[in-house]
């Protein structure tokens, strides 16, 4: 229940209550009120040799997974680094929330790291926010790779430090399967390449044209609508904005999506881009198709909106977006492209 101060007026000798201005301006969204962008911090980019070290912020992990995106890693030519306690499991957490808050920290300050990858997300990343020393990760600028429950680190770095963070594959998850990372985006995102485009898949589709340019930034729905509210909530003004998710039927896709528009969250968002929203349906035999639910949310933005780019939760060959950095997408008939227009890493 959320309570508000209140400030009291009389008409014809009936008392009344209602929010204070300032009470109510505390629950506008971010983009009803003046939303400065900080500097992109890029982070230094990634080489041939270089250490990335791996977390597991949210869920527990298996150790077999990990032994194989490592092996994966070493393969692609770079050396790989844990703590033993990664292994940790409480509950269906990677250990006790100190415990995961510690390995973050460390991973940024340890010299000998180059870049943080999340071994997989789940549930739980949201407990590290309140805690997290912003401090050493100004300090300490890295790349900082996952998706799924780790879009509640990678918007809240991008927003409240400025940190280029990228929504791409996981130790656990997409490097310890065949085919589960699409290598020319990584290098293109981690190595500074500029500009380059997007890999898009031929299925990829236009669902409302137009052309447009903003900061590359989102993530996993469920986990984006679960900020609102909290100190931590999304900032996507002046955006391209990137959303995606499994497993959610289309009308709870609808219903996140009207909350972020009723919101007021897609005011001042540039354009959309979907992912490939893997068993989003509600039954194979649907009469509707997702693609039709949102156009029917989105359509009257104004803006362009494509739909199926391959990156977080995906069937195979996982695409790495950097958050925080230019991007233009173009939907002109049925061609789509997602341009980056500037190196994410120096």
């Amino acid at each position: 229940m959320i309570s508000f101060c209140v400030a009291r007026r009389v008409w014809s000798g009936v008392e009344s209550t209602f929010p204070t201005d300032a009470a109510v301006a505390r629950f506008m969204p971010q983009e009803s009120m003046p939303d400065p962008k900080l500097q992109p911090v890029k982070p230094p980019a990634l080489r041939p040799g270089d250490t990335v070290g791996i977390i597991a912020p949210a869920s527990n992990i298996r150790k077999d997974e990990l032994e194989a995106g490592c092996q994966a890693l070493q393969n692609a030519g770079y050396r790989t680094f844990y703590f033993d306690s990664i292994l940790d499991r409480d509950l269906y957490f990677a250990g006790s929330q100190q415990r995961r808050l510690r390995e973050l920290h460390e991973m940024f300050e340890r010299d000998d790291v180059r870049a943080i990858l999340c071994a997989r997300g789940g549930y739980g990343a949201n407990y590290l926010l309140k805690n997290l020393e912003l401090d050493v990760i100004r300090a300490h600028p890295k790349i900082f790779v996952g998706y799924s429950d780790v879009t509640t680190l990678l918007t809240y770095f991008t927003d409240s430090t400025g940190l280029v963070t990228f929504h791409g594959p996981m130790a656990a998850k997409d490097w310890a399967h065949d085919d589960g990372v699409d290598v020319a985006s990584w290098h293109f995102a981690l190595s500074g390449i500029e500009p380059w485009n997007a890999p898009l898949n031929a299925d990829v589709e236009a669902l409302v044209e137009g052309e447009s340019e903003g900061l590359l930034y989102g993530g996993c729905l469920s986990l984006l609508v679960a900020s609102l509210g909290t100190p931590y909530q999304i900032r996507p003004s002046g955006t391209i904005l990137f959303v995606e998710d499994l497993g959610e039927k289309p009308y709870q896709i609808d219903r996140m999506l009207m909350q972020l528009k009723l919101g007021g969250y897609f005011d001042a968002v540039r354009g959309i881009v979907f992912g490939e929203m893997v068993d989003c349906v509600q039954r194979p035999s649907q009469e509707y198709t997702l693609q039709e639910v949102i156009k029917g949310i989105v359509g009257d933005l104004g803006i362009p909106v494509a739909f199926g780019v391959r990156s977080g939760h995906v069937s195979s060959g996982n695409v790495t977006l950097p958050f925080g950095v230019r991007a233009r997408l173009s939907v002109k008939g049925s061609r789509v492209s997602l341009s980056i227009l500037e190196a994410a890493v120096t």
